[in-house]
């Protein structure tokens, strides 16, 4: 006996009603792995087109695009991960390798500073690198080494060698606005009147009158008054000594020494060890100084050098104490 066609066909249609069921469920972003950025929808002229849940804004997009997305975002990740890269590290201690450092000493107010610099940088690098370490602005740095060097010269150029000294001569930026406080003028007045009524100029005292009534030295370099002048490439000569010997001053700046000779004996003194420098102009011959250079604590340690030309006082003080002077 044969079913009726009948009642098989609703059997057949629940059958495709269960396909069609699965068919959606399986279509379900249920079924979609979570960790995917994307999500297929529909497509449009054979193109698949996607949902990009890597852009924030669940845009959809053809899935080139989507794909365009994802390329930009590894470019991206690889730059940032170059930034910190072993290698570029490499790369860059590598540069600097290449270059010639050399280094050597730094002198300023008694003190020492070890420095180490790129043998072709300029003195004017050189001086934004100082003001690191001493304080110093650049702008007021004086450097000295085997005279006053320029800022467009390079260390190579001055021959700069392992173990060489500069001499910085300068103030820190706090020493300069100190000095530039207002003062009352009434208040130094009445100070200097006390100081030279109590006071005895070195050209009255007993001393020193003895050596300068023998007159000025035939052999002795002209003063000028009221003009100051570096330091001479040359000694300074023609001086006298408390002794009446001749005395000559020769400073070497490499070595942070000050020579001070006499036709019997030269004594070669560190720049550090002296104490002070005072000198007073010569009353009647104020193009030049009676200047005494204190190599102890007490001033029954000063070294006498009679007429001393005016227009140098202010760089031998300078040179010495290794710091400016207020005048």
């Amino acid at each position: 006996m044969e079913p009726d066609k009948d009642s098989v066909k609703p059997q057949e249609d629940r059958n495709v009603g269960i396909t069609e069921n699965k068919a959606k469920r399986s279509d379900s972003p249920m079924d979609v792995d979570a960790s995917q950025s994307e999500k297929c929808e529909r497509t449009e002229n054979g193109k698949p087109l996607v949902q990009d849940l890597s852009s924030g804004d669940g845009a959809v997009r053809p899935k080139e695009d989507c794909t365009s997305t994802e390329q930009s975002e590894e470019k991206k990740q690889k730059l940032d991960n170059s930034e910190t890269s072993p290698e570029l590290k490499t790369e860059a201690a590598e540069d600097a390798a290449t270059k010639e450092m050399v280094t050597f000493k730094v002198m300023f107010n008694k003190q020492k500073y070890d420095v180490t610099f790129d043998l072709d940088g300029t003195v004017s690098a050189l001086k934004s690198h100082i003001q690191t370490i001493t304080g110093v602005p650049s702008a007021m740095q004086k450097l000295m080494y085997k005279g006053l060097v320029k800022d467009d010269k390079t260390l190579r150029e001055l021959k700069v060698t392992k173990g060489a000294k500069f001499m910085l001569v300068g103030s820190k930026l706090d020493d300069v606005l100190e000095v530039n406080k207002p003062v009352d003028k009434k208040a130094l007045e009445e100070e200097d009147k006390k100081a030279s009524a109590t006071k005895e100029p070195f050209c009255k005292m007993k001393q020193h009158k003895k050596v300068l009534d023998k007159g000025i030295p035939d052999d002795v370099q002209p003063g000028i008054k009221g003009v100051e002048e570096r330091l001479p490439t040359v000694p300074i000569s023609g001086m006298v000594n408390k002794a009446n010997s001749k005395v000559r001053l020769t400073f070497k700046l490499e070595l942070d020494q000050v020579w001070i000779g006499t036709k019997e004996r030269t004594e070669k003194l560190p720049m550090s060890s002296i104490k002070a420098v005072v000198s007073e102009p010569i009353e009647g011959h104020e193009e030049y100084h009676i200047m005494a250079i204190q190599l102890g604590p007490t001033e029954a340690s000063r070294y006498w050098i009679y007429w001393v030309p005016a227009q140098y006082v202010n760089a031998i003080k300078d040179t010495i104490l290794g710091k400016w002077q207020y005048f």
